[in-house]
């Protein structure tokens, strides 16, 4: 028999931390609720997620609605909202008050739902039939916008005298495309169903797709990775196009149909929760089936929900949902993620040659891949532009680089400083380049 008397728990206010029964008992009998729960109180972690939360989607409009008010994209006044509450400037989530271990990573994971919210919408606003429209335009700016970056990525790293696997790495980096800044940024101008807009949402997907096929096939015959093998690199891609075709003949067929039976069922929204599931679970499926990023299965759902006659509807449940709360975290995440104090001399020098490079190669190769499939100069131009920006691809990459040994932790920190810039930079570009402007959300 255990004679010990129980061990008391001490709060940082002195006191005890309690239960969640004990807390509400000691609430009723008079007790302040802060002091009922303790700094260390079981309740805690949820009011700091509170305090949190509150702040970044407040940062967030208040930098969209100045960078509106300066007649640029919101997006760019919410990412740069972001790099001020980043350690770069208040380093705000790690203020002594906060001490839950789990709020970033919390944080993180709404902002990759905001991505897959953002770019469901995209999808909502294009049809199939445009996506194939310029499938010649997307085709060749999509493998011409990945060659590019990776041949002069490669040159570069050489130069600052990276081994040939490491250059090779790094110029895998350079290929993504962030479509997700894009898309917002021509969302907001009322273009992205014009030609560029769709041919730069159906280019961003090849691009991305091929990045991953080409960081498979990097780790393949260097003899690393999941892959391991060509012979592993070819399921690859039988999965992905497997994927593909199940994905489009699953909406084609059947989403309308389950569509029309959950708009009758008499519960509430019950339409937008079917699209929302449904959403996440291409989402899910996209990485898990078809190896593919969970970006690419929401866009593909958004296309899909897009031939519904419910599309409105969807379409104005989303964008409360999503331009609320949980894409302002995401452009707010993209800045929190990087730590420029941290850059030395070195480091700046390399992310200025990686942002040039960044930005020429897209250019150049996106837009030579337009004006191939029948745009016009202007136009492949803007498409160019259109394809600068890196995003959420770009931090998948370089987190394999860091677990199979090709990058370390500076470049990995050159590579999100890189993400940022380029995600400052081409929403204002993209409002000069597009001149009408037809407002949009902050």
């Amino acid at each position: 028999m255990n004679n010990q008397a129980p061990q008391q728990k001490q709060g940082a206010l002195g006191g005890e931390a309690y239960t969640i029964r004990e807390a509400l008992f000691l609430r009723w009998k008079g007790v302040p609720w802060a002091l009922a729960c303790s700094l260390e109180g079981v309740l805690l972690p949820f009011l700091q997620f509170l305090i949190i939360l509150a702040v970044v989607i407040t940062f967030a409009k208040m930098g969209g609605l100045l960078s509106l008010h300066l007649g640029q994209p919101a997006v760019a006044g919410e990412v740069l909202a972001g790099l001020i509450l980043g350690p770069t400037v208040i380093d705000f989530l790690h203020l002594p008050v906060f001490t839950d271990l789990h709020i970033e990573e919390t944080l993180t994971f709404m902002a990759e739902l905001g991505v897959l919210l953002l770019l469901f919408i995209a999808g909502l606003e294009v049809h199939i039939s445009d996506m194939l429209r310029s499938g010649r335009v997307a085709a060749y700016a999509g493998v011409l916008g990945f060659l590019a970056p990776l041949g002069l990525g490669y040159l570069l790293a050489v130069l600052f005298g990276f081994a040939s696997n490491q250059a090779l790495f790094i110029g895998m980096l350079l290929a993504p495309t962030s479509v997700s800044i894009s898309a917002q940024t021509l969302m907001e101008i009322g273009v992205l169903r014009g030609r560029v807009g769709v041919g730069l949402l159906g280019a961003a997907v090849i691009d991305d797709t091929l990045v991953v096929l080409g960081v498979s096939f990097l780790l393949a015959i260097l003899g690393g990775g999941q892959v391991g093998s060509v012979a592993g690199l070819l399921t690859l891609l039988l999965r992905m196009l497997v994927f593909i075709a199940v994905a489009f003949g699953f909406g084609l067929l059947l989403l309308p149909r389950l569509a029309k039976w959950t708009e009758r069922m008499p519960i509430s929204q019950s339409l937008i929760a079917f699209a929302f599931t449904t959403m996440i679970f291409y989402a899910w499926s996209a990485e898990v089936f078809g190896g593919l990023a969970t970006i690419i299965g929401a866009f593909i759902a958004g296309l899909l929900f897009a031939r519904s006659e419910f599309k409105e509807r969807i379409l104005q449940g989303f964008s409360t949902i999503a331009y609320g709360i949980f894409v302002p975290i995401f452009f707010v995440d993209v800045g929190l993620a990087v730590n420029l104090r941290e850059l030395d001399a070195n480091s700046i020098l390399l992310l200025v040659a990686l942002l040039g490079v960044a930005v020429l190669a897209k250019i150049i190769g996106s837009g030579l891949g337009g004006l191939l499939g029948g745009l016009t100069r202007w136009e492949s131009f803007q498409l160019g532009v259109g394809m600068v920006p890196r995003g959420e691809v770009v931090l998948i990459v370089a987190a394999v680089g860091i677990t199979e040994g090709f990058i370390t932790q500076a470049e990995l920190s050159v590579a999100v400083a890189m993400v940022v810039l380029t995600t400052l930079l081409t929403p204002p570009v993209l409002r000069v380049l597009f001149p009408r402007s037809t407002g949009g959300q902050s």
